[in-house]
């Protein structure tokens, strides 16, 4: 066979779809036919911009389970869901596009996590399968060390939390981690289960591509052959990268702004401030006195600016094309919640010192890599009440954007990741072994 037909499934989140998007025009572009599956309640959201997209990548669709109405912000509910209704379906759309293809079936597929049981459903069907996993190596391996964390009495058995507060290393060459801050700890005691059933379905993945390189998580990746770095993710066509339809206005307004002087400020397309803590935040933007640069997603019913935001030195936009602005010159450090793929953007893209606010799941390891691994960004510390001051928001800021040494290492760290992708580059080898695999 010459080339691969792959069919490629994210979990029907932003965070998942857009690495899996990106990851599927490389392979294109390498010659493989993409099918890509997305659910129908996602396919009436996408951006319909993507005609281009569309010549390249053909888009299949299958029910999600829920009804219209029900809440997908609730993880727990749609991973239970995707579970108990998609596998049947999956099935039976392989075998239709297969009775259809002929000599060009589907040979190999790619999902991400949290929908583990599709790789059973291939490999039933006598399909290759791979993982792309979308968060860093570290917290995948951080997955496949919960027998021993158990083992050794550091977590419990059934709900994942740590049986005592304390300092860990998951494995050696990374950082040292509160117990608390392990990704599955602010997630609830179902999501813990589930990950721990979902990283079993993952022995039916022959690789664990990972958007990351071996200088960035060295020790993670020495934990399993499986896992292999293929990153960092960067399309040919960012105008192709993003599902939601973006607010292209900041750039015309970045252009405006003089060299390295706007702080660009998001938070991913999940997290969610509570209203007195979004009011500190925009307090703080204030205080900081700089131009600013705010993604604030529509339909957070937190939103409420307080009477006293000016705001006059900023632009807030709902959703923006994010690769774009951290690459544009005009920025000056990236506001983060530290999802890995805003992480990698913005060392690859930006090379571009971070403030660090994690929320939930790995975040906060990647804050830990961001902070003291790589030392290209501060953290953020709550007060007495549970919040991030104004004052706090304004003090660190400062703090980072006088700070020369961050600034060097943010660039040393863009071009180590870049080298990789280079040409002899070892995520570039990766890449290339990982296509012949498919092919055999």
């Amino acid at each position: 066979m010459s080339f691969t037909h792959f069919l490629v499934m994210p979990y029907p989140i932003l965070g998942h779809m857009n690495p899996l998007l990106q990851f599927s025009q490389i392979l294109a572009k390498h010659g493989c036919k993409i099918t890509f599956l997305i659910t129908e309640f996602n396919q009436k959201r996408v951006n319909t911009a993507s005609d281009l997209l569309r010549s390249h990548i053909t888009f299949v669709t299958l029910p999600d389970g829920l009804d219209p109405e029900d809440d997908r912000s609730d993880q727990p509910k749609v991973i239970l869901s995707l579970r108990n209704s998609m596998p049947q379906k999956l099935h039976k759309l392989i075998e239709d596009i297969n009775a259809l293809n002929g000599d060009n079936k589907i040979t190999c597929l790619v999902v991400s996590k949290n929908i583990g049981w599709a790789l059973e459903v291939g490999h039933e069907l006598g399909i290759k399968g791979a993982l792309l996993w979308p968060a860093s190596a570290t917290s995948l391996a951080s997955f496949e060390s919960i027998p021993r964390l158990v083992h050794e009495g550091i977590i419990d058995s059934e709900t994942g939390l740590p049986t005592r507060k304390q300092d860990i290393q998951l494995f050696p060459n990374s950082p040292m981690l509160d117990s608390s801050n392990l990704p599955w700890c602010s997630l609830g005691k179902k999501f813990f289960q589930h990950m721990v059933e979902d990283t079993q379905t993952l022995k039916f993945a022959e690789w664990w591509l990972c958007n990351t390189t071996c200088d960035l998580e060295p020790g993670a990746l020495a934990t399993s052959p499986r896992l292999l770095p293929i990153g960092p993710l960067m399309e040919s066509n960012s105008n192709l990268s993003s599902f939601w339809k973006e607010d292209t206005t900041c750039l015309d307004w970045l252009d405006e702004q003089p060299p390295h002087s706007v702080i660009y400020v998001s938070f991913g397309s999940l997290a969610s401030l509570e209203s007195i803590q979004f009011k500190e935040l925009a307090l703080g933007l204030d205080l900081i006195n700089k131009p600013f640069l705010w993604i604030v997603r529509p339909g957070n019913d937190n939103i409420a600016y307080p009477n006293e935001f000016h705001g006059s030195k900023g632009k807030i936009v709902g959703w923006a094309p994010q690769k774009k602005i951290l690459s544009h010159p005009a920025i000056a450090c990236f506001f983060t919640h530290c999802g890995w793929n805003s992480t990698i953007e913005g060392v690859v893209y930006g090379g571009l010192p971070f403030l660090c606010w994690p929320f939930f799941s790995d975040q906060f390891v990647n804050r830990s890599y961001i902070c003291d691994v790589w030392k290209v960004g501060l953290t953020l510390d709550k007060d007495n009440n549970g919040l991030i001051s104004k004052e706090e928001i304004r003090k660190k800021m400062e703090q980072l954007l006088d700070d020369d040494g961050i600034k060097v290492r943010s660039m040393k760290l863009k071009e180590v990741a870049k080298n990789n992708l280079a040409e002899g580059g070892q995520s570039s080898k990766n890449l290339e072994m990982f296509i012949n695999w498919s092919k055999e």
